[in-house]
């Protein structure tokens, strides 16, 4: 069983947040989500639950900015500093069933293309251990299954040296052996970042203690 507990020693309080101020997105005339207002830090991962279609990619893609809001205000801040918007990417890793690979690459080439300009925090080597693709280390990205594909940009998030990771439905196309990969992996990176988990299963996200319900966010 993975084991997440709180290392103190690890977290500097207060260093890195975003804060959420009375936020909202909507598509012509729907609302996805509106009046949320809260905090994320490296001590309270969280958790954006909700029904498959309810908005739960839409609030995660409003995040990292990837969406423009409709109203509100999203504020990232260092040392209460704030970090303009256009410098956003440079501390976010994201990963989901939807993001790109680079197929026409190795396992290796898109390791070494994504650290030259997202670093990671260990070696491409203990990555590919760590992965279990020791094996398919020059094997094109095309030509692996679905959850090999899905356990790689998992990898690619968790092993940077962002300090916010984003994930969304993490373990989509994953096995239970994957699974249990993925909670373990997350297991060392969990109290030292900020995370946001989006998911309806609560055994992606059981060790977030914020919850965001993003049905209870519908006008």
């Amino acid at each position: 069983m993975t084991t997440f507990s709180k290392d103190n020693s690890t977290i500097k309080k207060n260093t890195l947040s975003i804060s959420v101020q009375n936020i909202g997105k909507r598509f012509e005339r729907e609302w996805i989500f509106r009046n949320l207002t809260c905090d994320f830090c490296s001590t309270n991962p969280t958790a954006i639950v909700g029904s498959n279609g309810s908005g739960k990619s839409t609030l995660i893609k409003s995040l990292v900015g990837y969406l423009p809001l409709s109203e509100g205000n999203l504020i990232y801040s260092e040392k209460e500093k704030i970090i303009s918007k256009e410098n956003w990417q440079d501390y976010i890793a994201w990963a989901a069933p939807y993001t790109e690979l680079i197929e026409e690459f190795t396992l290796i080439e898109q390791l070494k293309f994504q650290q030259a300009f997202k670093p990671f925090d260990i070696e491409i080597n203990q990555i590919i251990e760590k992965l279990g693709f020791v094996n398919t280390k020059n094997k094109a990205i095309r030509f692996f299954s679905s959850g090999m594909k899905q356990k790689l940009k998992l990898a690619l998030a968790i092993y940077s040296d962002a300090k916010i990771i984003f994930l969304d439905e993490p373990t989509s196309n994953l096995d239970k052996q994957n699974s249990e990969w993925y909670l373990k992996e997350i297991a060392t990176i969990f109290n030292k970042k900020i995370l946001v988990v989006a998911s309806n299963q609560e055994i992606e996200y059981h060790f977030c203690s914020q919850i965001i319900d993003i049905q209870s966010l519908k006008p």
